[in-house]
């Protein structure tokens, strides 16, 4: 295990396109979908163990949850657990941690803000950022394909990312257009089986999707991002400085008693944006690795239907018991030790949690989250 692997794992999102299972109150990544008894966080921070120690690893979180991190995790230092004040998507959470992650090793280092000296050994942190809510099935692979990532961005001045194979024509996820025979003059240094990023793509609609499927130059966006310390701190600096300047205001509190709250003042201010438009779409040097070990962002209850045995009329019974009756292509998730019959429906979703009831058809899943607006 190397001790410049650091590791962020964002948990704030609500989860709302899981309701009535995911609540504000306890969202997705805090559940155990598969009675295995290990929520989504924990599996996740287990994930990334043999790769980066505990005292590497960042939970970026909404205030409300931080005592349920603890909960789950209770090997995690309490410092470690970076709550946000305000909601502000993905860039500003990862700015929020790169700082942090940087104070951290500018106090390894012996250094200050004011003069850092990136050519320091503690300096070169190789960090993964990752969601709480996503499900790998070959865990092995992933580990591999991380480190190889790890190994190339500890060398170049690159963002790297993961792009999933795509095995149909998926309209839930965003895709990533990637170049087959790179012309580069990081040629002679790029392993095989990393290529440079042409275009970023959000969700399209089937006719779309299917294009990109059959093309081969299409990935799926699995949102899981690598890159060197330096490289994203100059990233956000030159591309997202309205992010960067915020941070930068405070740059001597952070790694102090003052930072929590120093974030409590900046956070809210900065724009709400994703990474993907503020630093991905616009960067020159990302780069991606084509990959395959099981990976979803388990997003919807139809992504989570995806992945769950069925039975021979491809029915879906998760946490209960249910009896199908000229029912087929339906997924049931009840509270445990609820019994149900389904009758005369086809490809409905159909979820029982803490005294609310969906009944939903899988095709119009997007909706949940439109549906629950209107009472949330």
């Amino acid at each position: 295990m190397n001790g410049n692997n650091y590791c962020v794992i964002m948990a704030g999102g609500v989860g709302s396109r899981f309701w009535p299972f995911s609540r504000a109150d306890k969202p997705k990544q805090f559940l155990d979908f598969f009675g295995t008894g290990r929520s989504l966080l924990q599996m996740t921070v287990d994930r990334f163990r043999p790769l980066v120690p505990v005292e590497n690893m960042f939970i970026v979180t909404n205030v409300a949850y931080k005592q349920m991190i603890m909960q789950q995790v209770p090997d995690m230092p309490e410092g470690n657990i970076l709550c946000e004040p305000a909601r502000r998507n993905t860039a500003p959470c990862i700015a929020y941690a790169t700082a942090h992650i940087r104070a951290l090793c500018l106090k390894r280092a012996g250094l200050t803000a004011a003069n850092q000296d990136w050519s320091r050994p503690e300096m070169q942190a190789n960090i993964v950022v990752a969601a709480s809510d996503h499900l790998i099935l070959e865990e092995d692979k992933f580990r591999a394909t991380i480190q190889k990532a790890f190994d190339f961005v500890s060398r170049n001045k690159v963002i790297c990312t993961l792009g999933m194979t795509p095995t149909r024509p998926e309209t839930g996820y965003g895709y990533i257009q990637y170049i087959k025979s790179p012309i580069s003059n990081l040629q002679s240094t790029i392993p095989d089986g990393i290529y440079p990023v042409k275009t970023f793509t959000e969700k399209p609609n089937l006719e779309m999707a299917k294009v990109f499927l059959e093309s081969g130059d299409f990935l799926w966006n699995s949102g899981i991002f690598i890159w060197n310390l330096q490289t994203i701190s100059e990233a956000f600096r030159y591309l997202l400085p309205a992010v960067a300047d915020r941070f930068r205001e405070g740059e001597l509190l952070m790694g102090t008693d003052k930072e929590e709250d120093f974030i409590e003042v900046i956070f809210p201010k900065c724009p709400n944006i994703s990474i993907d438009y503020g630093i991905m779409e616009k960067a020159d040097n990302v780069y991606v690795i084509p990959s395959s070990f099981g990976w979803s962002d388990l997003g919807t209850w139809g992504s989570l239907y995806e992945l769950s045995e069925k039975d021979e009329n491809g029915n879906v019974s998760l946490h209960s018991e249910t009896h199908y009756y000229e029912a087929e292509g339906n997924i049931v998730v009840l509270e445990p030790g609820k019994v149900a019959i389904v009758q005369g429906v086809n490809d409905m979703i159909i979820v029982e949690e803490r005294g609310a009831l969906l009944v939903c058809k899988k095709a119009e899943e997007q909706r949940i989250k439109e549906f629950t607006n209107s009472f949330t």
